[in-house]
């Protein structure tokens, strides 16, 4: 396995070609992206090897192993987190053997492909950073065993997790080789927001004997990313593009770079410069093929072609971007609801959960209902108990349109990535909505498609970091914003659950990462309440959960089905008791529990049952009672 030095040399002999794309090739065998491409190491070592023949035949001067995903937190999901050190080692066996049918002076060298975990790493996500090392020096120990020539980090989107891998690998061997490889959006910055030549300076730090960009845009979209990336004095650069972006033919993925235009591009980044070319989704042997014949045998020419800017600025980590980044947005006119929860008065919320249809006019006369009833603000569920609902946002908006009143958009984990987490609350933002509530939401399976796949890249807590960073100009890595957002973060808290203890610490956890208010789960007593209080004690405002009953069937189903929920019995056996007049008694009885708790909390969250916003009503209208 060379070294770094010895890497260094080899690329400052010659242009090094890696071969193409890996997965889509198999992928156009009729292998599906739904299992672990990785794995066909050892359930289908044929197909992989007659991907890397197809390269070496068509010119490829490395070939990358088939292990991109090979680590345990990617693996697990398909149930081979303990083949790890199996798939490495066959994945190098594979294109080793593949290699051999050239002779021995003109045979490709083999570079053992790492990917990232595929989680995004704490405080974000749920991965934290001990165990993000553990399977990346797992894998590097299985590659480095198995004998490639160098490594290369492939299409990491952040640079915190790439500097991660590259620790592991440098405890393994610290002299090991190996080529870094980040990706871009269509900005010019990763997807956690870091610069080119920020990627290039850090991993030239870090030992890498080449530094670039790979999968991404397609070609025309890497001109930024080199030109920046050549700002770095004396750097060697690699690349390695998608043939463009993919569209969808007859349910297939269908790229649309030829392979004539990727040559053509290949050569244009040769001349300019950089020191490595290959391909990545949806390249074929075909762009090898032409890009080999195109470029040849040459060596490496000086990087030139990084333009200059029209406005000279220094080249630090901190560019002339930041200098026009606004002061903060806050909002000019706090609503009702901010002002009476910041001053001590007691405030009210109700929740309406968005329609199972399209029809959202009824939702909005109950938001108009509960405000002319004295609610303060509207709670907006995400698709509760994981039933599909209209979108909560499109719901506020509607809402917005017709209602004065302050909304709370719930905000869940279950059904999106970081991405389109991000996504969804900049909207809601841009909408007016400032305040949400981060909750890690329900999993599918106790909903209308139990088969549906759940996402959970980030919890409650981790949400709550990511809108607090956006709060402070600061993108999900800690990477600064030209823009911040204005959101009021709020938590749930259960003061019924099972696991108290544990619950009190994530309610903590919650308070340090940015909730202002919390609301909690249903509860029935004063005594919890208090003893809640008494334990926690809180350093945010508790807006308490009641949840008015309909029925004795409802108590019974509550106490008994519910996991982390309780009615005491004597309220048990008052709904018992009222048989037919069950609803009058369950607002009764919602009442007395909204007396009992008013000098010992900031507020109330009223959870009328199915949307039965009209005992929100009744139980706010104190002229009845």
């Amino acid at each position: 396995m060379f070294s770094r030095h010895e890497l260094e040399a080899l690329l400052d002999q010659r242009v090094l070609l890696f071969d193409g794309a890996i997965g889509t090739e198999l992928y156009n065998q009729g292998h599906s992206f739904d299992g672990s491409l990785d794995a066909l190491c050892i359930r289908s070592p044929l197909a992989v090897r007659r991907v890397h023949r197809d390269y070496v035949a068509a010119g490829a001067r490395v070939l990358t192993t088939n292990t991109f995903g090979a680590n345990r937190v990617r693996l697990a999901p398909q149930g081979l987190a303990d083949q790890v050190v199996a798939i490495n080692r066959a994945g190098v066996e594979i294109a080793r053997d593949a290699a051999a049918d050239r002779p021995p002076h003109n045979r490709p060298a083999v570079a053992g492909a790492i990917g990232p975990l595929g989680q995004p790493l704490a405080p974000v996500g749920k991965l934290s950073r001990s165990d993000a090392e553990i399977a990346f020096r797992e894998q590097a120990e299985a590659l480095v065993a198995a004998d490639p020539d160098f490594i290369v980090f492939e299409t990491f989107g952040n640079l915190d997790e790439l500097v991660l891998a590259a620790r592991a690998l440098r405890a393994v061997r610290h002299d090991a080789g190996f080529i870094a490889y980040a990706t871009f959006t269509d900005d010019g910055k990763t997807l956690f927001g870091h610069k080119p030549e920020e990627v290039v300076r850090v991993m030239l730090a870090e030992g890498a004997a080449a530094v670039g960009a790979n999968c991404s845009v397609g070609p025309q979209g890497m001109d930024e990313v080199f030109e920046r990336m050549a700002r770095v004095t004396d750097a060697r650069l690699a690349f390695s593009p998608n043939a463009g972006m993919p569209q969808v033919v007859d349910g297939r993925f269908v790229y649309v770079n030829s392979p004539d235009y990727f040559a053509e591009w290949a050569r244009g980044v040769v001349e300019r410069g950089a020191r490595v070319v290959g391909g990545c989704c949806g390249t074929t042997p075909r762009h090898i093929e032409l890009a080999v014949a195109d470029i040849g045998v040459r060596a490496p020419r000086p990087i030139r072609g990084a333009r200059p800017r029209a406005i000279s600025v220094a080249l630090t980590d901190s560019s002339h971007e930041s200098e026009t980044k606004p002061a903060a947005t806050a909002t000019e006119h706090a609503s009702d609801f901010e002002r009476k929860l910041a001053a001590g008065e007691f405030v009210v919320s109700v929740e309406l959960d968005p329609p199972r249809g399209v029809d959202g006019e009824r939702l909005v006369r109950g938001a108009i209902a509960c405000k002319q009833a004295g609610a303060d603000a509207i709670n907006i569920a995400d698709s509760p108990l994981a039933t599909a609902r209209m979108s909560p946002l499109a719901l506020g908006v509607l809402i917005q349109q017709q209602v004065a009143i302050e909304l709370i958009l719930h905000v869940s984990c279950r059904d999106r990535n970081v991405l389109g987490l991000l996504s969804e609350t900049m909207g809601a933002h841009a909408l007016g909505i400032r305040h949400t509530l981060c909750v890690t939401g329900d999993p599918p399976s106790v909903g209308d498609y139990p088969g549906t796949h759940a996402v959970f890249e980030v919890d409650s807590i981790g949400l709550l970091r990511m809108l607090d960073g956006l709060n402070h100009g600061r993108n999900p890595n800690g990477k600064e914003l030209r823009y911040n957002t204005d959101f009021r973060l709020s938590c749930a808290v259960n003061p019924t659950a099972e696991n108290l203890e544990r619950e009190i610490a994530r309610f903590h956890e919650k308070q340090d990462a940015g909730a202002a208010y919390a609301l909690t789960q249903p509860i029935y007593s004063l005594d919890v309440l208090e003893r809640f209080v008494e334990r926690a004690r809180p350093q945010i405002p508790l807006l308490v959960g009641i949840l008015p009953l309909r029925n004795a069937r409802h108590a019974h189903f509550i106490h008994h089905e519910v996991p982390g929920m309780a009615i005491p019995q004597e309220i048990r056996d008052r709904m018992a008791a009222a048989g037919e007049v069950g609803p009058e008694e369950g607002i009764r009885i919602a009442r007395e529990f909204l007396a009992q708790i008013r000098p010992v909390c900031a507020g109330t969250y009223l959870m009328p049952p199915f949307n039965k916003f009209e005992m929100a009503v009744d139980i706010l209208d104190v002229d009845e009672a």
